[in-house]
């Protein structure tokens, strides 16, 4: 099993390579292939850059690295972004995973130490987004306790309306 550890500046390039590999292999036939084809590590690193330096203590990002300290997960979280009554619900905001790695147990170690670190923050529960049509990450999720609240928003890729659940649980 690889290593988890608070991400750093220097893990970017690496990470945003790492979340165009996860988007193309999770959302092939869910996302439409001339966005996903079109999608450059690059620009991701420029924008994980920016958020990386505006989010500090907001946010928390952490990445599982190899024997190599190179990262093959990823997981970034921080407060609900969306409208809360009070601000004791925490956000999975991105998970991915190297796709070779899939099914090996690392998502689940990522998004287990997300929680564990994110403790102190006192969150309630815990949301996050999902496309509904990702059913590999969706029995994830309801592996993980998370289980669909009814909440279903859109994001629009190129033309095309791809359709987002939002799921929940309880903080450990």
């Amino acid at each position: 099993m690889a290593r988890i550890r608070v991400m750093g500046e220097a893990d970017i390039d690496a990470v945003a390579a790492l979340r165009v590999r996860g988007w193309r292999s999770a959302y092939a036939g869910i996302i439409p292939q001339d966005f996903l084809d079109r999608m450059s590590a690059e620009r991701d690193a420029q924008r994980h850059r920016a958020r990386f330096a505006s989010s500090r203590g907001k946010t928390v990002d952490l990445v599982s690295v190899g024997e190599d300290d190179t990262p093959v997960g990823w997981i970034c979280c921080g407060p609900y972004r969306g409208e809360t009554d009070s601000g004791d619900v925490g956000e999975v905001y991105a998970l991915y995973v190297e796709p070779t790695r899939m099914g090996t147990g690392l998502g689940r170690a990522l998004l287990d130490a997300a929680h564990r670190h994110e403790s102190a923050r006192g969150f309630a529960t815990w949301q996050l987004w999902v496309l509904q049509d990702n059913a590999r990450a969706r029995k994830f999720y309801a592996a993980a306790g998370y289980a669909a609240d009814g909440a279903v928003e859109s994001d629009v890729y190129g033309d095309t309306a791809v359709a987002e659940v939002r799921y929940r649980r309880p903080a450990p």
